[in-house]
């Protein structure tokens, strides 16, 4: 790796930019800046994706990790040349493990001016029970 590319890469962990083998394009990864918030009744976790629209966003659930992904591209300014980019392009990705805590059939998504809502609500718990037990015949 020479001088440039290592500026590059101590450029992109100062934004807060990963680079991951796995995709298939040449894009930056950001890490989404996140609140995760409590109640008694669920866990709400808000996610800044600015530039995404809701149809590039993708909410999945597998082997109890939530993963959170959405593409943005820039917007190119018909009629004008570029004299200046400060706004990268680029994917938006985290993850999060959940607990038994978490009823996953009742999670919801909503995304409003560039951020993204998870409402992970709580599962009910288990009241102590008495089994009987039957005799074999």
């Amino acid at each position: 790796m020479n001088v440039e590319d290592k500026k590059a890469v101590q450029a992109e962990r100062k934004e807060g930019v990963q680079r991951m083998a796995e995709m298939t394009r040449d894009l930056p990864v950001f890490v989404p800046a996140t609140d995760i918030c409590e109640s008694k009744d669920a866990i709400e976790v808000v996610c800044d994706m600015p530039g995404v629209p809701e149809t590039q966003v993708d909410v999945s659930l597998e082997d109890n990790v939530l993963t959170i992904t959405g593409c943005q591209a820039a917007d190119e300014a018909e009629g004008y040349d570029l004299v200046h980019r400060g706004y990268r392009e680029g994917m938006f990705r985290r993850a999060f493990t959940l607990t038994d805590e978490i009823d996953r059939g009742r999670i919801r998504a909503r995304m409003a001016q560039g951020v993204l809502r998870l409402i992970l609500p709580k599962a009910e718990k288990s009241k102590p029970r008495k089994i009987a037990v039957e005799a074999e015949k």
